[in-house]
């Protein structure tokens, strides 16, 4: 896990030199600190899904090819089989499979995100510019937006400001599954 991160930090560093973005630029289009942006470069802090998202947004390149640095070919459509979504293994809490990442010039990032039970209660709070929508597939998660909290269930969904610090936690000692798309 530890490369991968390192592997997508040099990649994003690398777009943003070739592009000749300055880390003032990209942090203000992260609507992050340049400290805390420099931070993700440098591959020693995992760099949260959303803001890569953002990056490759403002900018007119490929979140695929940050992720896993292979360029998306399709652009009529993509077709992702069950359970075969590209793997991105980014935290120990979450597991996501990217859903559209052969498709090129996509306007929005799906994915199926796993959330594992932790022993501790400890949330982790992120916030990024844009919006988030998920759908519950399977188990139960506490979702934390703000100072708000809500239980969802298979079936149920949210769609919120992710600029607004959220977290999760998968409940009853069973991952939580949920259809997450970042706008």
């Amino acid at each position: 896990m530890d490369e991968q991160i390192k592997q997508i930090a040099d990649r994003l560093r690398g777009m943003r030199e070739v592009l000749d973005i300055s880390t003032d630029s990209a942090a203000s289009t992260c609507a992050i600190s340049i400290e805390q942006y420099l931070n993700f470069e440098s591959g020693k802090v995992d760099i949260p899904v959303s803001i890569l998202h953002r990056m490759a947004q403002k900018y007119n390149f490929n979140l695929t090819s940050l992720l896993t640095g292979e360029e998306p070919l399709m652009h009529s459509y993509t077709l992702t089989r069950k359970d075969k979504g590209i793997s991105v293994e980014r935290q120990k809490a979450y597991k996501y499979k990217a859903l559209a990442g052969n498709f090129l010039h996509r306007k929005a990032d799906p994915f199926v995100v796993c959330v594992d039970p932790k022993e501790d209660a400890t949330v982790s709070f992120n916030s990024h510019p844009g919006q988030e929508f998920n759908y519950m597939i399977e188990g139960k998660l506490k979702i934390f937006i703000g100072t708000k909290e809500m239980i969802l269930e298979p079936g149920d969904s949210i769609y919120f400001d992710s600029g607004i610090p959220h977290g999760m936690l998968a409940l009853e000692n069973v991952p939580a599954k949920f259809l997450a798309i970042i706008l």
